[in-house]
């Protein structure tokens, strides 16, 4: 240990490296806790791991104590291949996964996600292990790997909204609301409370009165859907009978009613609690289930709502389908943004292949 510290107070490059993450980390912090709602949090996330894991491999190896190092080593090696495992093999837990949705769930094509995934994973791992292009002049190689290399930059953004959903489930719950916001989901038969449903609203009921132990006011509940073209009646109506059902007494539940996608349950929801407020200065959050409520979070934003929202448990077969739906709805959100990026990736491949053809041809 001895050693370590030596290094630590003598080596200036290792201070200033530790400086660096400090700084990385303060950077991260200050921007996710000031706006969890943003994609560029998952980002600076990923820059403190790496620049930690740096510090720490430099850290370790500094000490010159044999057995520390190579318990670290191993425990590097061990992590690698895991992930390789995970990753070799993750066309497995996808299909697993597609036959428990197909097994519990509606025989619907977007629950079929997982499945798609699965194969087309199983094919890609098929081909490089094949390898039939192995023969081909390197020109052609680059044009089909053309593909491959969206498909990179695609799973580079899965990976950074994954980091952002995960990081959201974490944003500070605040016991002082004005305003609870269950975020409706379609009825069963038109007219009744879905067990998805139900466990918005219960976890928002538990909110309620977790906030009522603490000693402060009852907060107003904002059930958000409107009616459905297969629906009897509007999805607000059947959520505040469901919560008075559950105790909530009537004179808590405000009801919007006209919503028809996320973005309305916001811009709607803010209006209902404003108007009930007699300003804007209320504070609120929003219940959804938790695969959902980042994604719901940027439309929140987007809607001028300064909400954060509250996740409710989902079963774990459920979610892997629901993710990659959720992931897909972002990138069609930011689709003209990602068209760019994955343009310029195919020019610059195509470019590169006419070079390569050119060298070979002369």
């Amino acid at each position: 240990m001895s050693n370590f510290v030596q290094f630590f107070t003598q080596n200036k490059p290792f201070i200033y490296l530790s400086l660096i993450v400090l700084a990385s980390l303060a950077i991260f912090l200050l921007s996710w806790l000031k706006e969890p709602r943003r994609l560029l949090n998952g980002i600076l996330f990923t820059i403190f791991l790496l620049l930690l894991g740096v510090w720490l491999t430099v850290a370790v190896l500094s000490t010159s104590l044999r057995p520390l190092i190579l318990t670290y080593e191993v425990i590097v090696v061990l992590i690698i291949a895991i992930i390789t495992l995970v990753t070799t093999f993750s066309w497995l837990f996808f299909l697993w996964n597609a036959y428990f949705v197909w097994k519990r769930e509606a025989h619907t094509l977007s629950n079929l996600l997982t499945l798609f995934i699965g194969i087309a994973l199983l094919v890609s791992w098929l081909i490089i292990f094949i390898a039939p292009f192995s023969k081909l002049p390197s020109w052609q190689k680059t044009l089909i790997y053309t593909p491959s290399a969206v498909v990179n930059y695609l799973l580079l953004v899965a990976y950074n909204f994954l980091i952002n959903l995960a990081l959201y489930q974490f944003v500070p719950r605040q016991y002082n609301q004005d305003y609870l916001i269950v975020l409706g989901a379609g009825l069963a038969k038109g007219e009744t409370v879905t067990p998805l449903l139900a466990s918005r609203i219960n976890r928002a009921i538990q909110y309620a009165q977790k906030q009522v132990d603490k000693g402060r006011k009852m907060p107003k509940l904002i059930m958000s859907g409107g009616q459905g073209r297969d629906e009897k009646i509007p999805e607000a109506k059947a959520m505040a009978e469901y919560a008075i059902g559950r105790g909530i007494s009537p004179e808590s539940i405000l009801l919007e009613d006209r919503s028809k996608n996320t973005y309305q349950n916001m811009q709607f929801s803010a209006k209902v609690a404003a108007k009930d407020f007699g300003g804007e200065k209320y504070r609120a959050k929003f219940f959804s289930n938790n695969y959902h409520i980042f994604r719901a979070a940027l439309f929140a934003k987007a809607a001028g709502l300064n909400a954060n929202g509250v996740g409710s448990y989902t079963r774990f077969y459920f979610l892997p389908n629901a993710i990659v739906r959720e992931f897909a709805a972002i990138l069609v959100t930011n689709k003209k943004r990602h068209i760019i990026v994955i343009s310029l990736i195919i020019l610059f491949f195509l470019v590169y292949a006419l070079l390569q053809y050119t060298k070979i041809a002369q």
